[in-house]
């Protein structure tokens, strides 16, 4: 064994390739396989454009869970401090809402997985202060 490989393909295949090139296309054949091949590019293509879209999506939902949970955080705080709660439940709704507001910050500048983790934070944080009531 040499360790070299023919770059020629053997006679016997060359025929058959030669024969298969000469051979004329069945008619409506060529022009399925076309139509179909165009069907596949364009479904590449929207999918290339979903792919495009993901980012912004993740940047819109990272954005908007980070303001609703701020929202919530600071109206339950506003409730719970005119109630008769001690004064940690408040203050942890506010720090709730604080860090779930910094998220929607983060999350609009494109640090979505950073913006995620600070919304579970926040979320938590308020959770633990309305243990205490």
């Amino acid at each position: 064994m040499s360790g070299r490989a023919d770059s020629d393909s053997p006679p016997d295949t060359r025929a058959e390739e030669a024969g298969k090139a000469e051979e004329p296309e069945e008619p409506g054949r060529g022009d399925d396989a076309e139509a179909a091949g165009h069907g596949e590019r364009d479904r590449r293509g929207e999918q290339d454009e979903q792919d495009g879209d993901a980012p912004r999506r993740a940047r819109w939902a990272a954005t908007g869970t980070g303001a609703v949970l701020a929202l919530a955080g600071t109206a339950a705080s506003l409730l719970r401090l005119t109630g008769s709660a001690p004064a940690l439940v408040p203050v942890a709704y506010a720090c709730g809402a604080g860090t779930c507001a910094l998220a929607a910050v983060l999350g609009s500048r494109g640090r979505t997985r950073r913006a995620l983790w600070l919304s579970v934070a926040g979320l938590m944080v308020m959770a633990l202060g309305d243990q205490f009531d």
